[in-house]
Formats: C-alpha cells, structure tokens, sequence
C-alpha cells in the first residue's frame, strides 16, 4: 500500500443526499415500511452532479443509514455507481457513511460492503455510545485516546487497503464526543484517514486542523457540515462543505464555493461573495429549523425528488402546506431568486 494508491476526496460541495422510498412498494421486511426508491436515488445523484457538485454522500446521517439493511445499503450504491457510470460520471465520487457508533467488527464490514459495491470513500462516526463527560461510566471512559485506537483498529480490520476513510465527527448524534485538534493529527499519520467532516459549531476546530503544520493538507482534507461556515473554513484552508441543502440548492453553493477559494477577488466578485453567503446562511436556518424532514420535504418541493408520504418510523413523512410556506418565505426566497440564474 502506498498513499498515492489511496484517492483523497476533492475539495468542494459535497451532498449528503437523502435517501428516497417510495410508497409503490413495501419493504422486503416489513409490508407496512416503504421501499427504496433506487432510480430516484440515482436520478437525484445526476442532478447533482450536472449542477456542479463534487461528489455525493450516501447513507450518512441524512441518508438514514441505521434505517437500511445490510443488502439495502449495498444495492443503493451499487445502483447509484452504475447510474453514474452509465451516464458518463465515471469519475464522480461516492462516500458512504458508517454509523454503527461504536461496533469494530460491523463498522469494518461496512466499510467493506461499501468498497465492493463502488464507493470510494466511508464516512466513519466517530464512537460515543459512553459519551465524553462523566456518567454512570465514569469520566473520561470515551476519550481521545480511545477514539483515536479505535480507528486505528477499524484501519486494521478492513479487508480493503486502498479505501478512503474520512472521519465524522457529529456530537448531536455521538453522545456528546468531539474529537479534538490532536486527535485528527493523529488519525491523519495513516495515509487511509483522508479527511473528515465536523458537524458541529466549533469554527476554531475546523481552521486548527485545516492550518495545522503538521498535517499534509493535500493527503487530509478538512470539510463542515454546515454551509453557514463555508466561507470562513475555506479562507483558511478547509477543502469545502458536505451540506444538506446543497441537496436542492446545488448551484447556490457551488458558486459560494468557487468565489470562496479565489485568492484575489475583484470589487464585484467580493460583494457577490458576501451576498451568497447571507443567503446560504440564511437559508440553512430552514434545515436548523426542521431537519431532516425539511431537507427531503425541500428536495421534493424545489428539486423534484422523492415521495413525501413514503419515510421509515421513526421519521415523519412530511411537513404540513403552512409550515412548509412558513418556513419558505421567511428562509429560502432569497436563495430562490439567486439558484434561477445560476
């Protein structure tokens, strides 16, 4: 194994794509679940790559994945990686996320589920079922010590060298755990930890690792999840944003990103700069507000993807027609205007 045989995420948008069901069909396991909606899965992955995105996130935290069997995460990338090809994305990259939250074994046997079906990437949450603070377990019990070995043996475990992992640090969803500064330049010694992705407000984090000396930033990749930080990450160093909303906005971003990571701005491309990331902040107020169920119930409503009364419990299908203009008019208009003439 080398580190130039081992691919780096490109810097940029990135999309943690829902993942879509459709009411046609019950689920293999349940007659009252619905079924994946594999075309429209690769339908919406062709749109966001014509729209000038980067590369797609399956089956992370948006995507459900702890709400997909083990067959099912499989088949949706492979579907989505076959769309792709066929259509003449064959360079366009698919990361998969892994959100066992803690299990050595079955995070390895995603990872290599993952690199069979065709994704170049896996999106690995970092553990916190104990937490970071003091409990029932005691203090300390997830610290950073015990995050950093327990990549190093997911690395070990995984039958395929040459795969890509970025870590996932998301504290809403991992009891509270960050890893911290020390603890990616630690990860980031092995040549298969890539990147990773902060999902979380702590903007200090994100421009300590993306300057950090120590680091070989054109092997380590440093991305947010939230586009509201998009701009100030990227000014410093970060490689972009893995961001929900660009599931609907695509072209928005894109350009946000491009004006972003420009070393000199001319008068006019900064005022540009600064007004599309007022929208996309603004904007992304919509996703704080409502969640997941206002991400898909946008990718609809603005992109034309999905089926809103199709979702797996414990997830609400949809938004009712107030909330939804609510919420429209007083977050996304403006980006409305601006994604029309892009």
């Amino acid at each position: 194994m080398t580190a130039s045989s081992i691919p780096v995420p490109p810097k940029g948008v990135w999309v943690p794509s829902p993942t879509f069901f459709t009411t046609s069909s019950p689920s293999p396991y349940s007659p009252t679940q619905p079924a994946v909606d594999y075309a429209s899965q690769t339908a919406h992955t062709l749109f966001l790559a014509r729209s000038g995105i980067t590369g797609v996130v399956l089956l992370g935290s948006t995507g459900e994945a702890m709400h997909l069997s083990r067959s099912e995460r499989s088949h949706l990338i492979k579907s989505v990686r076959q769309g792709l090809d066929e259509a003449g994305f064959r360079k366009f990259p698919i990361m998969a996320g892994v959100l066992t939250n803690g299990g050595v074994e079955e995070t390895v046997q995603w990872l290599d589920d993952y690199k069979e079906a065709g994704a170049e990437f896996g999106l690995v949450l970092v553990p916190g079922y104990f937490g970071a603070g003091r409990g029932v377990w005691g203090e300390g019990h997830s610290g950073q010590e015990g995050v950093v070995n327990w990549f190093k043996e997911v690395l070990w475990g995984m039958k395929s060298k040459e795969m890509g992992i970025v870590v996932y640090n998301y504290p809403g969803v991992s009891n509270g755990v960050v890893l911290e500064p020390e603890g990616y330049r630690a990860l980031a010694e092995d040549p298969r930890v890539v990147g990773c992705k902060m999902s979380h407000g702590n903007i200090s984090h994100h421009l300590q690792v993306s300057l950090d000396p120590e680091i070989n930033h054109e092997r380590f990749r440093v991305f947010s999840g939230f586009g509201q930080q998009l701009g100030p990450i990227v000014l410093f160093g970060a490689a972009g944003v893995i961001d929900g909303m660009s599931a609907y906005y695509p072209k928005t971003v894109v350009r946000l990103y491009e004006l972003a990571q420009k070393d000199d701005l001319r008068p006019s491309e900064r005022a540009e700069l600064n007004k599309l990331q007022y929208v996309v902040s603004k904007a992304e107020e919509f996703v704080v507000k409502y969640g997941l169920r206002g991400i898909k119930e946008a990718t609809y409503r603005v992109a034309g993807f999905g089926d809103l009364e199709a979702a797996r419990v414990p997830v609400v299908a949809r938004m009712g027609e107030k909330e939804w203009e609510e919420g429209r008019k007083r977050y996304l208009m403006d980006i409305e205007e601006i994604e029309k003439t892009l």
